[in-house]
């Protein structure tokens, strides 16, 4: 197995070792009804899979780069988030509302005053909508036209899932070696 190989397999346990974390934290904290706490580690898995995507995209050499860096517990180098973003959302399509609505759950915002004042209703009209309609199509609800973030949080877990199993067929794409090229999707 040469280097590259190696480093590969190390980064892919990483990131595997970290979504299972992230599925058994999302059981605990449901039944702990810490929503909060739930949709940062929907931003987190969702920031794995926004990574691995990227890795997808590049040719062998800065892959390799990307990976060597994040085994060594270093910053990717040229990248920011944004265009990580970019590129996932061409994929996904709700990459964008999910990922900024969990970052407001990452960094210190209004959006913790969730108890006292609905998340949803402080966004934007289309980032609300955005983040609704996504869930109704890929989740099942919550259907109510005005619905809340309360009735949003029962489906936060179903979306981790859904994270989660994307996350899983990059990885092995990943792992075949695969590049991706997203305008021909």
């Amino acid at each position: 197995m040469n280097s590259l190989e190696q480093q590969t397999m190390v980064f892919l346990r990483q990131v595997r070792s970290r979504s299972h974390e992230h599925q058994q934290a999302m059981i605990l904290l449901a039944s702990a009804g810490l929503a909060g706490q739930m949709t940062a580690v929907l931003r987190q898995e969702l920031d794995s899979m926004v990574r691995v995507i990227y890795l997808l995209t590049q040719a062998v050499e800065r892959r390799t780069l990307l990976i060597d860096a994040s085994v060594a517990g270093k910053k990717w180098p040229k990248i920011t988030d944004k265009e990580m973003v970019d590129i996932a959302q061409e994929l996904q399509g709700w990459t964008q509302s999910v990922y900024k609505f969990g970052c407001a759950f990452i960094h210190l915002s209004g959006l913790h005053d969730y108890n006292d004042r609905d998340p949803l209703f402080l966004l934007p009209e289309e980032e609300r909508s955005a983040i609704l309609r996504h869930c109704r199509y890929y989740h099942g609800g919550p259907m109510q036209e005005d619905a809340s973030f309360r009735d949003l949080i029962q489906f936060l877990p179903r979306v981790l899932k859904k994270i989660a199993s994307n996350l899983d067929c990059y990885l092995v794409a990943l792992e075949r070696g695969e590049v991706l090229d997203v305008h021909d999707v």
